[in-house]
């Protein structure tokens, strides 16, 4: 999601609305956890797409991610794969084969009885070099200990700030340009959860909030860039440098917080 300054109404979710996110969510987890065997060197992005869309079908669910309006035209594709230095929305092709000593994260969508579930991945294939591996195990982490922040009464900013904190020490950097957001009915709802802030700022963390929370992080410089302007989707990273991304659909609760996605 892109970042916008404009806060809009936040809808806290009833049990009945978590429930079908959760089912969508659990979908979502099982097909990345899924990907874990598909990705290899020598597939296509366009492979992974086509095995993420036949499986939202076999579940009887539809893709999230298809047709979602851009600034130049629809997304094409159920799934973004997005490798090494492309950030985000990469759109997945038939000429674009994986290959030892990539990273490419996967970032699935689903819709069940109209409410959605979001989740993303960074995947190693083959070899990697060992700042990529550096690179994904701390966005990982940095996602782990924003969702122990995200607790009743807590405050956004403090959500953010660990998440850069946590980045920033060990030399990468988070992007400002997209951030996370909150999901039920429409796959992109307030508020906007930027992965950079300070603590003791943003908005309360209420009970019945359903939020998309998706750390992206870059090797080099935070600077991103549209790498097409005819697709107007790829994101990329102005400096050449690796990007991972991971995400999770949360929901905060009386007692805390449910990782919805998580298999």
């Amino acid at each position: 999601m892109r970042l916008f300054p404009k806060e809009r109404n936040i809808k806290l979710k009833t049990a009945r609305e978590i429930e079908k996110i959760r089912i969508a969510s659990k979908a979502v987890g099982e097909i990345l956890q899924k990907l874990c065997d598909v990705i290899k060197s020598g597939i296509t992005t366009k492979d992974v797409d086509i095995f993420v869309e036949k499986y939202i079908k076999s579940l009887k669910m539809m893709p999230a991610f298809l047709g979602v309006k851009g600034a130049s035209c629809p997304f094409p594709s159920s799934t973004c794969v997005s490798i090494n230095d492309e950030v985000v929305h990469g759109i997945p092709s038939a000429f674009r084969v994986l290959k030892d000593g990539d990273i490419v994260s996967v970032d699935v969508g689903v819709i069940y009885e109209g409410y959605y579930g979001d989740a993303a991945r960074t995947y190693a294939v083959g070899s990697i070099s060992s700042t990529a591996n550096k690179l994904i195990n701390i966005t990982e982490m940095s996602l782990n200990k924003g969702i122990v922040e995200m607790l009743p009464g807590k405050r956004l900013g403090d959500v953010s700030y660990i998440i850069q904190r946590t980045v920033e020490d060990v030399g990468f950097s988070v992007v400002r340009d997209f951030v996370g957001h909150g999901i039920g009915r429409c796959l992109h709802e307030e508020p906007q959860i930027p992965n950079f802030g300070k603590p003791n700022t943003g908005i309360k963390l209420l009970s019945g909030m359903v939020l998309a929370i998706e750390p992206m992080v870059n090797a080099g410089s935070h600077e991103v860039c549209t790498a097409d302007e005819d697709d107007g989707w790829t994101i990329v990273t102005k400096d050449g440098s690796l990007s991972a991304h991971f995400e999770h659909t949360i929901a905060i609760t009386e007692d805390g917080c449910e990782i919805l996605t998580k298999v």
